[in-house]
Parts: C-alpha cells; structure tokens; sequence
C-alpha cells in the first residue's frame, strides 16, 4: 500500500468555499514558499471561480496569479479545475477556444488539469483532456458524484474506465455536495480500484460532517490522493482540514510523510486572513457548521442559498419547504443531473418557477430548454416524454456532441480584445468573460497611463462585492 497523498486545496476550493474566491494573490505570496516544502502533492489553486473572481472583485489579472505562484513553487505540482466544454465560463466554447485555453494555461505553469461536466457527458470532456495531453500536461479526468435512484457505483465505475480510455492520466471521484458516506466510499473507491490501472482521487467537503470519516475509508480501500483545505479555510462547506487528515495517517501504511512543522506554520499564517475575512463579514461562521440539510434533500449549501435567494425577491419565502421538496421532483423529470454548476442553478430556478407560479413547467428559463434540447449534452437517463413536449413541443432534441454545433470562435474574439491586447491569454480573458475582460482592460490601461486609482474607480463601474 503506497502512501496516501494530499492535495491542497485552501488555496482555490477552500476560500471559494467559504469566502466566495476573494483571497488575493498579494495575500497568498508569502506562505507559498513554506507550502511548496511541505510535501504535498498538489497545491490546487487556479480555475473554479477563481478567473472571474480576480476580474470582477479583485482587479487581478488571473494569468498574473498563475506566472507568480509557478515561479515561488519549485517542488510541487500546480492544480487547476476545468468545468470541460464550459471551461471556467457558463456555456460551451468552441473547440479552438478550449485548445488555445489548455496550451496557455499550461503553458503558464499548470501542471494537473482536473476536467469535469456537470452532466458527467464524457464527450463534454474530449477537447479538454486531448489538448491536456497534447501540450504536455497531466489530464485527470473528474466524476460528479450524486446519489439518485439512477446513480449506482457501477454508473460510476463504467464513467471512470471511459475516463481511462479517453486518455486520462488518473481519476478523481467529485463529491462536490458532500453526499458520500463512509462504508460507500470504501465499496466505490474499491470498485473503481480494481476497474482502472490509473491513479485514483478523492475530493469531497465536510457540509454533511462525514468528509474526513470518508476520507479514511477512501484510504483502507486504496485510494491515492485526497483533497483538504488547510485548517483556516477549511472544514463546513470546505475540504476536510490538512493537519488532522496528516496526523490521522501518521505512523500507519498510509502515512502521507508530510512536514507537520511547515503545516502549522502554514496555518498560523492563514488564521489572521481568515479572521479578517470574518470581520469584514465575507465568512459566514455558519458555514463552518454541519449542516444536515445537504443530506435530507441532497442540495449542497450554495444552491440552498440561492434558493433562499430567488424566493425572497418573489417574496415567497413561506413556500421554502415546497420548492425543498419540488427540487427531487425537477431533477427526476430532467433525467437526474448532478447538481453542480450549471444544472444546479438550472433545477433549482425551476422548482421555484413550478411553486410560485402554481403549475408545473408553466415558465420556463430558457437555460431548462437548453437542457432537455440536449445543448448541455446527455443526462444520465433520458427525459421523459412529457417533459420534453411541454418545455420545447416539437423541437428536435440534438444528439451530438454539443461543441459540434459551434463554429470556431477565435477569430472573431481577437477583433473583440484588439484594442486592449498586451497578451496572447487577453483573448481567452475576453472569450470567457466578455463584459468583465472589457473593464479590467480598461482599468489596466488606465493604470499604465498613470491615472489615479479613485478617478478610474470613478470612470469605471465596479462590481458590488
């Protein structure tokens, strides 16, 4: 049995977990030196939201942050999570646009790309992971877990050896909710073990309270890597902690043979940015609780929020429980989808669509129809019948590749970011965040014409934090 290694994720998941992605670079710079000594496997830092939160509320230039961690870290692999087709943006990109996004980042210091779709839709996962490879980095081919009627181990186990067979370097099992139990963990890790002959990962989050007890299973059934969060940002909605996860395995076969000493230090320099963040109010302390809910209805916490979000504009908030109980419902007719980003917001908005408005589908978003027209890619189970005729009558739904309906997009994003270019990456910065590319432009130039700080604040409308 091989030691188990950590990747460490308070640097990308842990503070979008729970301070919604606002650590800046300047905050992270002086502790990198002592993480990449450690031991660590991995440092997860890029992708996620952290591309659009740089731009909307930092006024960082996410390539920046990449070329800067790359020249302190020496040692140890840089990780970054890729929604595939999607890449960090909301919808599918054309395929010239994926390559150029995989040879940049790479490129730039990206070691690991973690690929994943949000339907588990593996087609959505082919230009990604063939780029990856392509330009010499190592391609981890990622699974949304969920729990469904639908949703056995064996689902699972066949989505990781077409995975393997697609060419990913290694496997990760995606528990983004915090759904996975312990003695499962140990009958799934152990099935999908004994199916690959890549490396395997497991990454979950401690919503529920049983992300470090899966963690051991996950370990005595032969799992290779786990994610955790530095203990500052990490437990809640985030990983489990590093230091507690090192000195459970400490002494046995799983021993991880991680520097506890540069641990501590690495998180006593966290503690007062974390604590900062308390005080400004972008942590939530309820956030670092259990919460049970996650389990009853299967709904990971920013989804929830988001729900309470939506019914207090309708000012409909005495219906929470109704829409709690409609969001199974919803799922089952749109053929079970994970609930991660996008399709949790896609199913959610249109449970409270189906409480407020008294009837079932009788407004529809337009992302819904999307999704049944099969623009997103393949559900696990297909749509029922009668959905599909109520949501897009006799539009045919489409059974291809979604990014094969897409043209090459390139060209016409390079007229879009001329004016502002100084980098190759600016045309990636404007494809997948038009609006926000335009004004962090604007700003730059700005700035290196030397203006002052406030009148470009002034000039420039801000995103509201």
């Amino acid at each position: 049995m091989a030691k188990i290694k950590i990747t460490e994720t308070g640097l990308r998941d842990g503070h979008q977990s729970l301070i919604a992605t606002r650590m800046r670079t300047e905050e992270m710079v002086p502790i990198l030196e002592t993480m990449d000594n450690a031991g660590y496997h991995a440092l997860e830092m890029w992708g996620g939201a952290t591309f659009d939160a740089s731009l909307r509320f930092l006024d960082e230039d996410p390539w920046d942050r990449l070329r800067t961690f790359r020249r302190i870290i020496k040692k140890t692999n840089l990780q970054m999570l890729l929604r595939g087709q999607n890449l960090l943006g909301y919808k599918h990109y054309a395929d010239d646009v994926v390559d150029l996004f995989v040879d940049k980042a790479i490129a730039n210091g990206i070691d690991i790309i973690r690929v994943f779709d949000a339907l588990n839709d593996t087609r959505n996962l082919e230009a990604a992971i063939k780029a990856t490879k392509k330009y010499g980095g190592h391609a981890q081919g990622a699974m949304a877990y969920t729990i469904s009627p639908v949703h056995t181990n064996e689902v699972f186990v066949n989505l990781a050896k077409e995975m393997e067979q697609m060419g990913a370097d290694s496997i990760c099992i995606k528990d983004m909710a915090g759904l996975l139990d312990p003695y499962n963990t140990y009958d799934l890790v152990k099935s999908i073990k004994a199916a690959i002959k890549v490396p395997l990962e497991l990454h979950t989050h401690a919503t529920s309270g049983m992300g470090s007890m899966s963690y051991l299973k996950g370990a005595e059934a032969g799992v290779d890597i786990i994610d955790t969060a530095i203990s500052p940002f990490g437990e809640g909605s985030s990983q489990p902690s590093t230091e507690p996860m090192v000195a459970t395995f400490r002494g046995t076969r799983y021993d991880t043979e991680m520097n506890m000493d540069l641990l501590n230090d690495t998180a006593a320099y966290f503690k007062p940015i974390r604590d900062k963040y308390i005080q400004e109010g972008l942590l939530d302390p309820k956030l670092l609780g259990v919460d049970i809910n996650t389990l009853r209805y299967q709904i990971p916490g920013g989804m929830l929020s988001n729900l309470v979000s939506q019914l207090k504009q309708a000012n409909a908030m005495d219906k929470f429980e109704e829409v709690l109980k409609e969001v199974p419902r919803v799922r089952e007719d749109l053929g079970y989808p994970p609930l991660v980003t996008p399709t949790s917001q896609i199913v959610g908005t249109q449970a409270v669509l189906n409480v407020v408005t008294g009837e079932r589908f009788k407004m529809v978003p337009n992302e819904v129809k999307m999704l049944v027209k099969g623009m997103y890619g393949k559900t696990t189970v297909p749509i029922k019948e009668d959905i599909v005729k109520k949501v897009i009558g006799d539009e045919e739904q489409i059974t291809v590749r979604p990014a094969d309906l897409i043209k090459p997009e390139l060209a016409e994003i390079r007229k879009q970011a001329a004016g502002y270019m100084i980098q190759e990456e600016d045309v990636l910065t404007q494809a997948l965040f038009p609006g926000p590319a335009q004004e962090f432009f604007k700003k730059r130039e700005a700035k290196a014409s030397g203006l002052d700080a406030d009148l470009i604040n002034q000039e420039f409308k801000l995103y509201p934090v």
